[in-house]
């Protein structure tokens, strides 16, 4: 598939219904409800459990979509073991990526 720069998106939707947000995806990419170092903030998570990325969200994804999360993740918060565990997801295989890029990045500065 054909790549884009951010300069090529003419508009960009915020959609609050997360069936509707995830229908037809190709990827589902989510993150931590809670940064590190705000675990005990005192903020309620109850507004983001309709977010939670399980089996019955992914199913209004396309059946060959992906699973991505920049890791670590909260399992049974954020995403289910059922789908950070399942075929769809490649969290690890970005993760591999991602260090290797890092690796690259050290290479450079100290050479």
């Amino acid at each position: 598939s054909k790549g884009f720069t951010l300069s090529e998106i003419d508009d960009v939707e915020q959609i609050e219904d997360p069936v509707a947000a995830i229908r037809d995806a190709s990827v589902v990419y989510t993150d931590t409800w809670v940064s590190m170092g705000e675990e005990d903030s005192g903020k309620s998570m109850d507004v983001f459990w309709p977010y939670q990325v399980n089996e019955a969200l992914m199913s209004h994804a396309r059946s060959d979509a992906i699973f991505l999360h920049c890791l670590p993740a909260h399992r049974g918060e954020e995403v289910t073991d059922q789908v950070l565990e399942s075929v769809q997801s490649k969290v690890f295989d970005q993760a591999e990526n991602r260090l290797h890029v890092q690796k690259a990045v050290l290479d450079t500065l100290f050479s």
